[in-house]
């Protein structure tokens, strides 16, 4: 079942949801309007010095362009995938979080996420975006980017994922939100 606006906030007051900054006019009927931080993320090419295709490894960590969205924007090109942060931290103790682009997002062929529209019951942190364009796009900091929904869980929650041993991308409050890149890399630690 998915929050009402009314009981977001009252999950709000409980402390089971935090937004952080919390704005009332971004509070939908059934969901939070996030926007988009400063920063975005692009991968370097394992060989080379120019972003663009490339094979990229599951087994290895790769480094990262930092990108920053000025005043004027920023130009997203299609065949480029863009890690970004939202300027909202959040926390969700009680609930399971739902992050889905704006359709005024989709309008424009933006794609927020690839696979990780979903949180876990115990997420702290500013959420990640992979985000991809079908054309080229110009974007900017502060923008309203996706919305977030929080559903209710049957039964007790044994594991959160902020206690949740392996737990790669938990992060707390940043004083500049930032983009996590991928660690699919420290699954393979120690293995053969």
């Amino acid at each position: 079942m998915i929050l009402s606006d009314s009981a977001i906030l009252a999950a709000m007051e409980l402390g089971d949801i935090v937004v952080d900054p919390f704005d009332r006019l971004r509070l939908g009927g059934n969901s939070y309007d996030v926007r988009l931080a400063p920063t975005l993320l692009t991968y370097h090419p394992l060989e080379g010095n120019t972003p663009g295709p490339y094979p990229m490894d599951a087994m290895q960590e790769h480094s990262c362009f930092e990108h920053q969205v000025l005043r004027d924007g920023f130009v997203l090109v299609p065949g480029v995938l863009y890690l970004a942060a939202t300027l909202e931290y959040t926390e969700t103790h009680q609930h399971v979080p739902y992050l889905d682009g704006k359709s005024s997002i989709g309008r424009l062929g933006i794609f927020i996420h690839t696979t990780a529209g979903r949180g876990d019951v115990g997420f702290c942190g500013h959420w990640t975006m992979e985000i991809s364009v079908v054309h080229p796009v110009r974007v900017y900091a502060g923008m309203p980017i996706g919305q977030l929904t929080f559903h209710s869980v049957e039964g007790e929650v044994l594991s959160r994922y902020a206690n949740k041993p392996g737990a790669k991308y938990t992060q707390g409050r940043m004083e500049k939100p930032m983009p996590l890149p991928s660690m699919m890399w420290k699954n393979f630690q120690g293995k053969p």
